[in-house]
């Protein structure tokens, strides 16, 4: 999966409409093979973008979990921990 698109669900405050509208746009990216379509395929590709950032405001939405909502800047700090120790030469 691309390492771009971050987990939405059970943030406190929850996931705003540009965050799943990005997440939205690096899954089409990812399966048109492009990060910029041509001319011919614009319209296709912005339709699907909006498409599926609704369909995945709807799945946030709809999601239950009885874990306590997670922190924004601790899962930052623990993303930046792994990449550094991943990275590390």
């Amino acid at each position: 999966m691309c390492r771009n698109i971050h987990p939405l669900n059970n943030f406190e405050p929850p996931a705003t409409n540009d965050e799943v509208h990005a997440a939205a746009l690096q899954y089409v990216r990812k399966v048109a093979g492009t990060t910029r379509p041509s001319r011919a395929n614009e319209e296709a590709f912005n339709r699907a973008v909006e498409e599926i950032a609704h369909i995945t405001g709807h799945l946030i939405e709809a999601l239950v979990t009885t874990a306590p909502p997670k922190n924004r800047e601790e899962e930052a700090a623990k993303a930046r921990a792994r990449s550094a120790a991943r990275y590390a030469s």
